[in-house]
Parts: C-alpha cells; sequence; structure tokens
C-alpha cells in the first residue's frame, strides 16, 4: 500500500508520508494510520474521525461557539493533571460525550448540559479530578463549597 497523502511529519514536518497500515479503532469510532515520512523514514500514528461541526455550545453569556473536541479534551486534562488517568480513558470518556451531544441530534448545547455531562464522566474516572473540575465550573468562593461536595461525594459511596 502505498499513498501519499498531506500529513505533516512531527519529526521533520515533510508534507508528504505514505500509509504503512490502516486500522478501524471501533471504541474510538475512529481510523487509526499509521505512516511512514518519505524524507526522514520516521513512523507516526494519525487517527481519522468524524467532528460535531453542526453542533454550537450556547455559552452563560448567550454567545455561541462552535462544538470543539479539543476544549473538551483540554479540560479533561487539566481536571486529570498528575492524577492516575490515562489519554485513553480521557479519549473514552470524550468519545462518550460526543456520542450522547450527537445523538440527542440537537443544533444548539447548552454549556450546562457539556458540563453535566463532563463532570459525570469524571466522577467516575478520578474523584480529585472531579472535585477540581466543579470546583472551577461550579465557582467555589470558599472552603464550605468545597466540604459540600466531597461530603456528598462521600454519602454516593
Amino acid at each position: 500500500m502505498y499513498t501519499l497523502q498531506a500529513m505533516q511529519c512531527p519529526y521533520c514536518l515533510n508534507p508528504k508520508s505514505r500509509v504503512v497500515d490502516k486500522r478501524n479503532i471501533a471504541e474510538l469510532r475512529a481510523i487509526r494510520r499509521r505512516r511512514e515520512c518519505l524524507a526522514c523514514k520516521r513512523r507516526f500514528t494519525t487517527y481519522e474521525r468524524a467532528t460535531l461541526g453542526n453542533i454550537r455550545v450556547q455559552k452563560k453569556d448567550g454567545r455561541l461557539e462552535p462544538f470543539s473536541r479539543e476544549k473538551l479534551v483540554t479540560g479533561f486534562l487539566k481536571a486529570c493533571e498528575k492524577r492516575p488517568v490515562s489519554a485513553k480513558r480521557i479519549d473514552k470518556a470524550v468519545d462518550e460525550i460526543e456520542a450522547e451531544l450527537r445523538a440527542a441530534d440537537v443544533a444548539v448545547v447548552p454549556t450546562n448540559i457539556v458540563g453535566s455531562l463532563v463532570t459525570e464522566r469524571l466522577k467516575s474516572l478520578d474523584k480529585i479530578a472531579y472535585v477540581r473540575f466543579v470546583s472551577v465550573y461550579r465557582e467555589f468562593r470558599d472552603l464550605r463549597s468545597f466540604e459540600s461536595e466531597i461530603r456528598r461525594l462521600k454519602q454516593a459511596h
């Protein structure tokens, strides 16, 4: 299999590579491509997946923004920083949220719905990451807010 692609090599930045292996990754709803750079001969992996380009997120102030998987991943990464949560588990959580939004079949999703979906997933991934996220998302202003959230978590277990 030898096809030229316009995928830039992460090592030498050459825009030409060939696909040496291609696989469907069902759980990620993606296509995994193993590529070889035509210049430096190093190999790297790319993933192709459908995006939710037509869904827009309505912010608290009423503004509309296109849905961004990258923003979702960034939020998870910040919450899970220095926690034992793998990138694979974060990707799976983001995939689940995307699938839920896709299944809802709506053009505009309020930011609080997206935030609720994130908190659900974080609660099952890592309790510390969950508390980090909700402290920012719900704008905790004092220690009492943290204490009551931790009390709710303990009662749920």
